[in-house]
């Protein structure tokens, strides 16, 4: 059972991490970000693209939970992106100012979350119109897990520029409670 607790670490690690990916990136000039490296989503910026346009699909079904969560408003106005490769944002420094966006308002509605939100069964059609209805917690899950999988293609593709992202574990936020 996914837990609160996990949720929130789950929102700070996430919103951690992508600052330092895109503090790293941004040692690189825009045509290498931009530089097809046949990555699933071709370049460094096409995979920060893709992130923000499952997020916002994501963060846009999670709106229509019953408790209507206040800090998904934004998300409600939002466009729908049209496709899973979908380039929003060309310029870096407007996916980055996006992305800090998206992160507050992640960090804000799992602070909003209560535990009863969890074992809601969410109805929502998939980006080919197929139905499901998925445990809302378990979703949540999906939903950072698929970050943490294109934040790894990330941070190999600047690695292979010569740019170290730095620590991603998330073993790192973990409270460590060996003097309690």
């Amino acid at each position: 059972m996914i837990s609160l607790n996990q949720i929130k670490l789950m929102a700070q690690y996430n919103q951690w991490m992508n600052k330092s990916l895109y503090l790293a990136s941004a040692k690189l000039p825009i045509e290498k970000l931009k530089e097809n490296k046949k990555a699933f989503f071709g370049s460094v910026i096409g995979t920060l693209n893709h992130i923000i346009v499952a997020d916002i699909i994501w963060l846009k079904r999670f709106s229509t939970h019953p408790a209507n969560h206040i800090e998904l408003e934004p998300l409600r106005q939002t466009e729908q992106p049209k496709s899973l490769d979908q380039n929003l944002y060309t310029d870096f420094g407007e996916l980055f100012q996006e992305r800090t966006k998206l992160d507050n308002i992640i960090i804000n509605w799992c602070n909003e979350l209560s535990e009863s939100d969890l074992s809601y069964y969410l109805r929502y059609n998939d980006m080919k119109g197929i139905p499901a209805v998925k445990e809302f917690g378990s979703l949540i899950f999906h939903f950072f897990n698929h970050q943490t999988h294109h934040r790894g293609q990330v941070t190999t593709l600047l690695f292979q520029e010569g740019i170290d992202v730095g620590v991603t574990d998330l073993l790192t936020l973990i409270p460590n409670y060996i003097d309690k």
